[in-house]
């Protein structure tokens, strides 16, 4: 499937089914082209490894289980510092379960080096709401009616709310 001129892998195609993911990271502005060192070095720093030519952070060995390989999903200016930020995403139920995908933002610090701000299993959806610096709220998709929220705090993101399109929600225990 494509969308917005991005081919979309069964992972991606779980977010459109879900109503958000990949799709929406596609509509974002901005978009900033990494040379191929600068992406290895971003996938080196989300701890994936090349193997063949996918880079992969998920070891599914002989399972046989759907598998999609690491992508950077989006290259761009998260918080407003002028430096860019990359999600990277990985799809596979063989390590991210029923959400179907994992990902990784990692942010570009003044030495060239990239950091890893956050990492977590499911469909990454940038809100409009922001935390400390700039940094926007992440919506964390998966399977289900109520999703965690993560908010930057100066240091780390940490779960911040619970939420379901847009409203405040608590998730059934």
């Amino acid at each position: 499937m494509t969308i917005n001129g991005k081919t979309l892998g069964w992972a991606g195609m779980l977010g459109m089914v879900m109503g958000c993911g990949s799709h929406a990271l596609a509509e974002s502005p901005a978009a900033i082209a990494l040379t191929d060192a600068e992406q290895a070095a971003v996938f080196k720093a989300a701890g994936f490894t090349l193997k063949g030519k996918e880079w992969r952070a998920c070891d599914t060995g002989d399972s046989g289980a759907p598998y999609e390989p690491g992508t950077i999903q989006e290259v761009r200016d998260l918080n407003g510092d002028g430096r860019p930020e990359a999600v990277v995403t990985e799809g596979g139920t063989y390590c991210y379960g029923f959400a179907g995908m994992g990902f990784t933002l990692l942010s570009k610090q003044a030495n060239g080096s990239w950091r890893v701000m956050t990492s977590n299993t499911g469909i990454a959806e940038f809100l409009k709401t922001h935390g400390v610096g700039g940094w926007p709220d992440i919506s964390v998709g998966g399977p289900g009616f109520c999703f965690p929220v993560e908010r930057w705090n100066g240091k780390e993101y940490k779960l911040h709310r619970f939420e379901y399109e847009g409203k405040r929600c608590k998730p059934a225990r």
